[in-house]
């Protein structure tokens, strides 16, 4: 998405907070998790070691919605959908949960937790702790964290309070100068294909920030993948989870769809 719109997302998103703290205070909700994390101990799914320890892994994404592309699938409902991506081979599971712009919904997680075995990634613009705290509320297991939205020391705040949590963290960067932003409580290193200026999608900026990156990261290629056998080349050169919505979500069939992607990749 082109780069202001990713602000203009932000800037959205920082009032929707505000919006939602009104609703539900910081201190009634971090109360609820506080009570949720005593009562539900040893219910944790790794993200990072369920992709670690897959053949293929797919994390499939429950996305409705984009702003460069529109609706992509509006009748696609949260307690099918992810469901058949987990029975289908998923690695893991993102829920996109922005409303405005991708379609999406908190309560997407909530509504999918019972339904499927395999972690749930929130996707989202995270810039709050209060936003990581919803996310442990509707029983997401990861999230995303945007180096482009953030500066170093909110990147470092949330990826720590995150962890405090038990919430797993997906950095997502997109340039060499975002490579700064891997540290501490970093699970998993994602690198968006799409240029966030242009619009443009390209898997070799996978390959590009691959090589300079540590070796002892998990690595995400994000968007643009549609071909089996680039998934196939991507795990040659050290990637072992790749994140695709469209090339799913576009067919009748989500679930099924991934299936055969996974075959084709595996076999």
């Amino acid at each position: 998405m082109a780069k202001d719109i990713l602000e203009e997302i932000v800037a959205n998103k920082r009032i929707e907070i505000e919006q939602q703290k009104a609703v539900i205070t910081p201190a009634t909700l971090y109360s609820n998790v506080d009570t949720l994390m005593t009562e539900n101990t040893g219910t944790r799914r790794s993200m990072r070691q369920s992709l670690a320890q897959s053949a293929s892994g797919i994390i499939a994404e429950f996305k409705r919605k984009s702003p460069s592309k529109g609706w992509i699938k509006e009748e696609g409902t949260p307690d099918v959908i992810p469901a058949s991506y987990c029975q289908n081979g998923a690695s893991a599971i993102s829920i996109l949960t922005d409303e405005k712009y991708f379609g999406g919904n908190l309560r997407y997680v909530r509504i999918a937790r019972p339904t499927v075995s395999c972690p749930i990634l929130r996707k989202d613009f995270i810039v709050d702790e209060y936003q990581l705290y919803q996310a442990k509320m509707v029983g997401a297991d990861a999230v995303l964290l945007i180096a482009a939205d953030l500066t170093k020391q909110e990147c470092k705040d949330l990826a720590k309070k995150a962890h405090e949590l038990e919430l797993e963290t997906l950095l997502e960067v997109h340039s060499e100068q975002e490579l700064e932003y891997v540290g501490d409580n970093i699970d998993m290193v994602g690198v968006n294909n799409r240029n966030l200026g242009t619009f443009h999608t390209d898997v070799v900026n996978s390959y590009r920030l691959a090589s300079l990156l540590p070796k002892d990261y998990l690595l995400v290629s994000e968007s643009g993948i549609s071909n089996p056998q680039t998934v196939r080349e991507l795990r040659e050169a050290g990637f072992r989870g790749f994140l695709i919505g469209e090339t799913f979500m576009k067919t009748p069939n989500p679930g099924s769809a991934l299936r055969t992607f996974i075959e084709e990749v595996t076999k």
